[in-house]
């Protein structure tokens, strides 16, 4: 309670109204790295129906309640506001992940055994590439030991959370983000069901092996694919041209398609070559995004290059398209050696603006910059060999089934 002292009176019985305890929590310092993942901590053991089989992981011994781990890293789903009607007015990244768990029971606890992690509690802004890196390491360390694990997270940069645990996780297990657009102790609050959708759909093992999902809604959608597109509506989320792969209503998880990484089920190929746990965070490169609009200069490309990034992501116009003064700020970072990925402002299309491959440039088909820039980085993290970069972003940033 000493860390929300300030909060008034009326904030606490509004939250306590609400079904939330206020209890202690590990809050994560602007850049620094969270500790190790402690253990989950079980907050039911109540059973639960067959989980059904999936052929790459069979059904729990003695038919025991599927394993979820929940690990808390903040956001507007464990924000508080002052008075029950600020849906949009609060603060974020306040409530304890095992508190926000613990309102749910005991009806969660006849869905699985759930235990909690706090890797932090701030805004999904707020976190850095190296502290991604960290939480790729706490949710493979909780699989383990648990059958599918679900992240909350603030909704800003979710897609990027996403995106990036899809390319780093190394289980197949399922792996489902969530979190909410209103803060936890108002009216008409979302993350609640939005939590309790995520822990069935984790538990029902119907994601395996689809890497990670994005649980809101009452839709998932794949990591690669989802975009937010409301600052405040509660089905901002999106999956793009595909659509959702497919819905919680109640008890039953109704799964529609599934993304191509899934034909690869069982096999070694299943995993991208990202396993961060054998490169340091001080080798995760920096790369930035620019973008692209009528007349735009190329300053900013320069400056990029000036400041030592390693790669920059283009937001381009149409297909992928950049101006003038882009193009040429762009030729000239190359020369000192900046590799380039051309991306385009609407999500979707063919990227690359030039009628031949350009040395230092490589079109990621189909990826929102915010996208293309995580599989660059990672690319680049991995190798500085431009061929074996140009086939991962290729090959990992538009998969398509055989």
């Amino acid at each position: 309670m000493s860390r929300r002292s300030t909060l008034t009176t009326a904030l606490v019985s509004g939250a306590l109204a609400a079904g939330i305890a206020l209890g202690a929590s590990t809050v994560l310092p602007a850049g620094a790295s969270p500790a190790p993942a402690p253990a989950a901590t079980p907050a039911s053991t109540s059973a639960t129906a067959a989980h059904p089989a999936h052929p790459a992981h069979p059904a729990h011994p003695g038919d025991r309640a599927p394993r979820v781990t929940v690990i808390g890293t903040g956001g507007t789903i464990a924000g508080l506001a002052e008075t029950r009607d600020a849906l949009q007015t609060y603060r974020a990244g306040q409530v304890p992940i095992a508190d926000l768990v613990g309102a749910l029971q005991p009806e969660l606890g006849a869905v699985a055994q759930v235990g909690t992690v706090q890797f932090g509690n701030a805004g999904s802004s707020g976190y850095t590439i190296e502290q991604f890196r960290e939480l790729t390491l706490a949710v493979d360390a909780a699989l383990e030991t648990s059958d599918g694990v679900v992240v909350t997270t603030g909704t800003d940069t979710m897609e990027e959370f996403a995106y990036w645990l899809d390319l780093t996780v190394r289980s197949d297990k399922p792996v489902v983000l969530t979190g909410s657009m209103r803060p936890s102790n108002v009216i008409g609050a979302d993350g609640p069901a939005n939590l309790f959708n995520a822990v069935r759909l984790a538990a029902s093992g119907d994601t395996t092996c689809f890497g990670t999902v994005v649980m809101l809604n009452d839709e998932f959608h794949a990591a690669r694919e989802v975009t937010k597109t409301d600052a405040l509506r509660v089905d901002t989320f999106d999956g793009g041209q595909f659509g959702a792969l497919g819905v919680v209503d109640e008890a039953r998880v109704t799964t529609r398609r599934a993304p191509a990484r899934a034909e690869l089920c069982g096999t070694r190929e299943w995993a991208t070559p990202f396993d961060v746990s054998t490169v340091e965070a001080a080798d995760l490169p920096r790369v930035e995004i620019a973008y692209s609009y009528q007349e735009a200069g190329g300053e900013a490309i320069a400056a990029f290059a000036a400041a030592g990034v390693e790669g920059v992501v283009t937001a381009g116009t149409g297909a992928g398209g950049i101006s003038p003064a882009m193009r040429e700020a762009r030729t000239a970072a190359i020369e000192r050696g900046v590799v380039f990925g051309a991306s385009t402002r609407t999500g979707s299309g063919a990227v690359y603006d030039g009628e031949v491959p350009e040395p230092g440039v490589i079109g990621m088909e189909d990826l929102l910059p915010q996208k293309a820039r995580l599989l660059l980085l990672l690319s680049l993290a991995f190798s500085d060999d431009e061929a074996q970069v140009r086939a991962w972003v290729d090959g990992l940033g538009s998969p398509e089934f055989a």
